[in-house]
């Protein structure tokens, strides 16, 4: 079970609601391999730039790897709600991400929006309003093998959050956190829905993914708006194909003329799918 340490700004009933929730025992280890010691979520201040956001800050930090920043975000009522993890993207943490955040609690999900590497790179930086987060891992490369105890140690933290639901977790991934996102389900089998934005799709990835998952993509994703040679929608299509030939539960919905961007530069886009994710999250992670 992951240590609940909130040194500031926490009531004593909120320790007692955190301890009365149950760990479902998925959730401490992944299906192949976990951390060898569970992370520690303490309260955190605001980064710079953020004192506005209306959201509970979070350190989560695992021995090993780092610490990693998050937002966490709260629908109306007295919970346990079902929880979603984001990851962003390889432009970095961003103001953004929080919004998201905030906007999927609107619809009546825990949101926690999380920075799983620290620094940016890409094209991609100039969609987003960077928060810095110099205390976590360093960005890591596909295959992602690295990353997969990272993102662990984020889900086990979710789970034990106050009001969270810890057997109905979820995963939203954008660009490069969808691919280690993608990489996770088809190892582990403590996530109840994913989400798949912009995502990289290699050919060799295997389809036995253990989750359902929503897929978003822009039939124009290029790497002149930060996506890559595996963002290409034509790897999006044949990755799908192959779910569905499996026999995996899969939704794709492919914006046509869509950048690998748009989440974050159309409105229209953005609107779109945040009804869709909603809709999608609810369905699999409500009983």
């Amino acid at each position: 079970m992951v240590k609940l340490h909130f040194v500031t700004k926490v009531t004593a009933a909120t320790i007692l609601i955190a301890l009365a929730l149950p760990v479902g025992r998925a959730s401490t280890q992944m299906a192949q391999g976990g951390l060898g010691t569970s992370p520690v979520v303490s309260i955190a201040d605001a980064p710079p730039g953020t004192e506005t956001l209306a959201v509970e800050w979070v350190k989560v930090t695992a021995p090993g790897l780092g610490v990693m920043l998050a937002a966490v975000s709260r629908p109306r009522g007295a919970g346990p709600f079902p929880t979603v993890v984001l990851l962003h993207g390889t432009h970095g943490f961003a103001q953004e991400y929080v919004r998201l955040a905030q906007d999927l609690a609107g619809g009546g999900v825990l949101a926690v929006a999380a920075c799983w590497f620290r620094g940016s790179a890409g094209s991609g930086v100039r969609f987003v309003t960077p928060i810095s987060c110099p205390e976590a891992p360093p960005m890591p490369n596909p295959p992602f093998a690295e990353a997969m105890q990272t993102l662990d140690a984020l889900v086990q933290a979710a789970s034990t959050l106050p009001s969270a639901r810890p057997d109905r977790i979820g995963l939203f991934g954008h660009s490069r956190g969808g691919g280690v996102t993608l990489h996770y389900i088809v190892r582990a089998g403590n996530v109840r829905a994913a989400v798949l934005n912009s995502a990289g799709y290699p050919s060799d990835l295997s389809p036995q993914v253990k989750a359902p998952i929503l897929m978003l993509h822009g039939t124009a994703d290029s790497p002149a708006d930060g996506g890559s040679e595996l963002t290409n929608v034509q790897k999006a299509r044949d990755f799908e194909e192959k779910l569905r030939m499996a026999g995996k539960p899969v939704e794709a919905v492919y914006y046509d003329g869509g950048r690998h961007n748009d989440i974050f530069s159309s409105s229209t886009q953005y609107r779109d799918e945040l009804q869709r994710m909603q809709a999608f999250l609810l369905r699999h992670l409500r009983d």
